[in-house]
């Protein structure tokens, strides 16, 4: 990774975890860490895994119009992508995982990171839908919670209404790119042209309305299963809120670490879960000793599996970079 993009990241989740110790008391934290019954952790980390590979289904079910690839295959690939988010900064585990597919599936890098990048808009649309649902039933008058809803909603319904666009009319789609790319260097001209190609390829699903409803319905039974992980981890510490306040966490958590931050979203997941349960009265300690186990319970697993798949496929660290430049190849090359 440049190292820019590092610092950014290093910076920012310095800044959140910043405001988490703002009057916590550290002592507290750990005797409620002491006193946690971690047994709920055991149907945690199940359900987390049935929503992964639910995860593993919606995507087969996106990258269908390119190969239908089974599921148990396209399984070890999701979760190697996953373990890449946690130690990669910037979300790069999404192009370690298309680079892993192609070399397993010859599926191009471009088309199947187009399919990733839609999966993450529906993820946000989720995440909306939960704030939404959740915020008339356990309201909470926070300022910054309308926030982050107005400027998420603005981002997540306008990429997917770009999106849509581009998968119906592709080929004005690949007409405007070649107009816009005669403003670049040459050098440039061909690879933008060859991935605008294989990004319109990967939106296919998006051009019948069954797909898409399918895309969507799936995507709120994946983020319901981890707000019922959420719920089998409340059971662990001394307090107890409704499942649709752990919905507006879920939907506020997850949109926040859509910023830039450092590897497994240190802080930009931390800092608004501890201050959203806070506006519901848990004490800090306690919201804060929650957080911090429940984000173990969602990196460490995964990432652990992630590394022995990663192992049992032959692949290394220097594979992000090799990564990298399978993007920028042109679709023959790819496909060779």
């Amino acid at each position: 990774m440049k190292r820019w993009r590092l610092w950014v990241g290093l910076i920012i989740s310095a800044f959140f975890i910043w405001l988490a110790l703002q009057g916590l008391k550290l002592d507290q934290v750990l005797v409620d860490l002491r006193e946690a019954n971690y047994w709920w952790l055991v149907p945690s980390v199940a359900t987390y895994f049935v929503a992964v590979w639910v995860r593993t289904w919606r995507w087969d079910y996106m990258l269908r119009p390119l190969k239908h690839i089974p599921v148990r295959r396209l399984f070890p690939v999701v979760v190697i992508g996953y373990m890449g988010n946690n130690v990669y900064p910037f979300r790069a585990g999404e192009l370690l995982r298309s680079y892993v597919l192609f070399r397993r599936e010859k599926v191009a890098i471009g088309a199947s990171l187009a399919t990733v990048i839609v999966e993450r808009v529906f993820d946000g649309l989720v995440m909306l839908v939960f704030v939404f649902v959740a915020l008339p039933l356990t309201p909470i008058p926070s300022a910054e919670v309308q926030t982050v809803v107005s400027l998420a909603s603005f981002a997540f319904f306008g990429a997917l209404v770009v999106f849509f666009g581009l998968a119906a009319r592709p080929t004005q789609a690949l007409a405007l790119t070649q107009w816009g790319s005669r403003w670049l260097p040459t050098r440039f001209q061909q690879p933008l042209l060859d991935f605008a190609h294989r990004f319109l390829e990967g939106l296919v699903s998006l051009r019948h309305f069954r797909n898409v409803v399918m895309i969507f319905m799936t995507s709120v039974i994946i983020w319901l299963l981890e707000t019922v992980k959420y719920w089998f981890v409340m059971h662990a510490f001394d307090f107890e809120v409704s499942f649709f306040a752990l919905m507006l966490m879920n939907g506020i958590v997850n949109l926040m670490t859509t910023l830039p931050a450092a590897p497994g979203y240190v802080g930009t997941f931390d800092t608004p879960g501890i201050n959203t349960l806070m506006l519901y009265g848990v004490p800090q300690a306690v919201a804060t000793a929650y957080t911090v186990v429940l984000h173990a319970a969602l990196w460490l697993p995964i990432t652990l599996l992630g590394g022995y798949y990663m192992v049992r496929e032959g692949l290394g660290w220097s594979d992000f970079g090799r990564a990298v430049e399978m993007a920028d190849k042109t679709p023959d090359k790819e496909q060779s």
